[in-house]
C-alpha cells in the first residue's frame, strides 16, 4: 500500500456461494450478484468477475461511482488501487490454507474476491434483470 493504510478484509471464494462480483471505480465496493444467467467476464469457470455486459444492469455505487468489469478493489483511505500482485505477501501471510498449499490468485478476477471493511452490497440477479 502507498499510503501504508491498514484495513480489514476477507477473501470470498466465489465458487462456494455461487456469486460472480465487481468493484466500484471510485471507492473499490465489492458488489456480489447471485442467480442463473450472470453474464461473467470469460468462459473460464473459475472466473466469477461480472463482465461488462453487467455493468448497465448494476445500479451505481452509494459514493456515485460505477460498478465495472475492469475496476479493483481501491485502499480505503487513499482511493488508490490496491495491487493484487503486491497484495500476494500479506494475503498469503495471513491466510491459514497457506500452509497447506494454498496461493492467492494474484489478479482481481478469478475465483476469488476480497471485501475491505465490511464495504460490499449484494444483489439477485433476476431483480436486477427485472429493473431494467
Amino acid at each position: 500500500m502507498r499510503c501504508h493504510e491498514s484495513f480489514e478484509y476477507y477473501l470470498v471464494h466465489n465458487g462456494f456461494n455461487s456469486s460472480c462480483y465487481s468493484y466500484c471505480d471510485k471507492c473499490g465496493r465489492t458488489v456480489f450478484v447471485y442467480g442463473h444467467g450472470m453474464p461473467g467476464s470469460s468462459a473460464d469457470p473459475f472466473d466469477h468477475k461480472l463482465g461488462p455486459s453487467a455493468e448497465s444492469v448494476l445500479p451505481p455505487c452509494s459514493c456515485g461511482g460505477r460498478f465495472r468489469a475492469d475496476a479493483g478493489p481501491r485502499c480505503p483511505k487513499c482511493r488508490l488501487p490496491i495491487s493484487a500482485e503486491e497484495a500476494t505477501s500479506w494475503l498469503e501471510a495471513q491466510a491459514l490454507g497457506t500452509k497447506g498449499g494454498w496461493r492467492w490468485q494474484q489478479a482481481w478476477h478469478g475465483l476469488y474476491s476480497i471485501v475491505i471493511n465490511q464495504s460490499a452490497v449484494d444483489y439477485q440477479w433476476d431483480d436486477l434483470k427485472r429493473a431494467v
